[in-house]
């Protein structure tokens, strides 16, 4: 399974297996989005310098919703108060996650492109 955290496409086929797995019934999906929200406040970078902890965070949130296969965390400044990193996720198609996952072989999987097929944010 792929999954699209920010601007990097990552396979959940390479997540290692818990010995012992969480109960996630505990946790909510608004708790696991705080959770990422505060470690991309203090490494903006999370998901391209430690992509263990990025894919922990991708199986978390595809363990509470299913149809999630991408999230977005952006904070505006190292450090900055978790409650002010903007955060969304999406559903993607198959077609659009293999195209992103084929440019990022390609080395060209840019942040101005994942912007302009996902995220949108910069459109206006």
């Amino acid at each position: 399974m792929l999954f699209l955290l920010n601007d990097v496409v990552l396979s959940m086929d390479s997540l290692e297996k818990p010995a012992e797995p969480i109960n996630l019934r505990a946790l909510s999906l608004e708790f696991i989005m705080n959770l990422a929200r505060e470690r991309f406040s203090e490494n903006p970078a999370l998901h391209k310098e430690e992509p263990q902890i990025a894919l922990r965070i991708a199986s978390l949130l595809v363990a509470k919703a299913p149809e999630v296969n991408a999230a977005l965390f952006i904070p505006p400044r190292r450090g900055c108060p978790s409650d002010i990193v903007l955060s969304r996720v999406a559903s993607l198609s198959f077609e659009v996650m293999a195209d992103l996952a084929r440019r990022q072989s390609l080395g060209a999987l840019t942040p101005v492109v994942v912007d302009a097929l996902v995220w949108r944010r910069l459109a206006a």
